[in-house]
């Protein structure tokens, strides 16, 4: 029962992971013994982290491609396999955010958003669980967001793109459970991030906040690492279609 957390020679790869959370989930998975597969849309970027982490003791590729771009992805995909090993965890993490009032939101802007935090984590998945299949073994972890589930001013394309990779992963849990491959999601709540800075330095929005979620407080991205962990390894072999949400309890409250 000790390997029940273990990841030891368990290669993952992270979509958008240079940086932000992405990279903090690369640096926990990695303490727990995994090889992190480094994605960046640009190899400079992607090569930095990479680099990071394996001054830090661990190990680590580097691999960029551009998740919106199926030929790229493809390429990349086959690429790793072939180069570096099997993928045994996708995390699709990449993902960008765009604030406008509903009516006034850009249609270009709209389609970037839905392109990256929506479309990418179909294509990025169907290439690497195409090779998943034929090994019948492989875990998808999709990052989704407490906008899977609630609406807010300016950000309805999110929340929509969000919401469709909560579907995404019952769908993916369906067609896939059969093959031994687990689909889950992570649902992050309110973190302090980049992403999330101006809503951190707004007093206004934190004291709601405060008082919205029972554990009182914002979220810190290291707390994401433990579910991430739970996702990528035998623990979770019979957990599938799953949204694991770390909110302190946001969802539940009213």
């Amino acid at each position: 029962m000790n390997d029940l957390f273990s990841l030891q020679g368990k290669r993952i790869l992270i979509t958008g992971s240079a940086q932000g959370i992405g990279f903090l989930l690369a640096n926990g998975l990695a303490k727990y013994g995994a090889q992190i597969i480094v994605n960046d849309i640009t190899q400079e970027r992607a090569e930095a982290a990479a680099n990071k982490l394996t001054q830090a003791g661990y190990v680590a590729k580097a691999v960029a491609f551009n998740v919106t771009n199926k030929a790229d992805i493809d390429k990349a995909v086959s690429q790793i396999e072939q180069d570096i090993g099997p993928i045994d965890v996708l995390i699709n993490n990449a993902g960008i955010q765009r604030r406008h009032p509903f009516t006034e939101f850009p249609e270009q802007e709209w389609n970037e958003v839905i392109a990256v935090n929506q479309t990418a984590v179909f294509l990025v998945s169907q290439a690497v669980t195409r090779h998943m299949m034929e090994r019948k073994a492989g875990k998808v972890i999709n990052i989704c967001s407490m906008q899977s589930e609630l609406g807010r001013d300016t950000i309805t394309p999110y929340a929509a793109s969000k919401g469709a990779v909560k579907m995404l992963t019952r769908g993916m849990c369906v067609e896939l459970a059969r093959y031994n491959i687990q689909v889950n999601g992570i649902a992050p709540g309110y973190f302090k991030t980049e992403m999330t800075k101006a809503l951190v330095d707004d007093q206004a929005f934190t004291d709601w906040l405060c008082k919205r979620t029972p554990a009182a407080r914002w979220g810190d991205p290291e707390e994401l690492i433990g579910a991430a962990v739970f996702l990528s390894a035998k623990a979770s072999d019979f957990v599938n279609g799953h949204l694991l949400f770390v909110d302190g309890g946001m969802l539940v409250a009213v």
